[in-house]
């Protein structure tokens, strides 16, 4: 980052002096700077900082916005290429609208504090806007504890039940056991018996697996991350940075 810094303001000094009298001998590479040019390039860098320290804060920013470009066209090219996976799988949990205008594709884990945080923010998202198409993604990264409630909750698949559980789960103990989902199962009306049989499918951990297998090919290695579009969100984003990527979908 500071090599790159560096890189930047050279260029702007160079960029501001290019009225100088050339001084290249017709020996020397095109290219390239003798001593005296580059301690010149240094003392103007310094010069324009003291003379508008704004400078340093642009240059900056600029890096910074270079930097999310590059990041946001990695994200776009990792998404194309998993293509329909992502979130055209009929296997998939949805809520909100199943034929939404805009889909907004949830990795989570249940035992994440963060993706319990956007609980009511996601709530408040698809309570605003009815035309959103809400895709969750199990991805259990935070040990035995976080798989067994991913199965859990998509095994309650087969009772139409994965949204009650999720719900009633990530408003639970952080600490999911077999006591915990049976309690859960209990309050939202699921066959606990049912339930604790659909968990061992393998199918589950198959679908498990899949989810975990395309959140690697993104690149991500936390939760919560949100995809809108060929746009990746990462982290506990606020309601309006959601909402802004939802409408650049809808009209892009």
């Amino acid at each position: 980052m500071i090599r790159r810094l560096f890189a930047a303001l050279l260029l702007l000094a160079v960029s501001a002096s290019l009225a100088w009298p050339a001084r290249t001998q017709a020996s020397e590479a095109p290219s390239g700077f003798t001593a005296a040019q580059r301690a010149e390039i240094v003392e103007l860098v310094r010069a324009a900082m003291k003379a508008d320290p704004s400078i340093l804060r642009d240059a900056i920013g600029a890096l910074q916005a270079d930097e999310s470009n590059v990041k946001q066209a990695a994200a776009r090219a990792a998404l194309e290429k998993v293509g329909p996976a992502l979130s055209q799988n009929q296997s998939d949990p949805v809520a909100g609208n199943a034929h939404g205008d805009v889909t907004v594709v949830e990795f989570y884990d249940l035992r994440c504090p963060y993706c319990r945080r956007m609980l009511p923010v996601m709530a408040e998202l698809l309570h605003n806007d009815p035309k959103i198409r809400l895709v969750y993604k199990d991805i259990p990264i935070l040990g035995p504890a976080s798989t067994l409630g991913a199965r859990a909750v998509l095994a309650a698949q087969k009772q139409d039940g994965y949204l009650r559980l999720h719900d009633a789960i990530m408003s639970g103990p952080q600490n999911i056991t077999e006591d915990s989902l049976r309690d859960a199962a209990a309050r939202t009306g699921l066959d606990w018996v049912r339930l604790r049989h659909d968990m061992a499918d393998p199918v589950i951990q198959g679908r498990i697996d899949a989810n975990l297998q395309i959140a690697q090919s993104l690149g991500i290695d936390g939760t919560p991350v949100y995809v809108v579009g060929g746009k990746m969100l990462p982290g506990a984003v606020d309601l309006a940075e959601l909402q802004s990527a939802v409408a650049a979908a809808r009209n892009p």
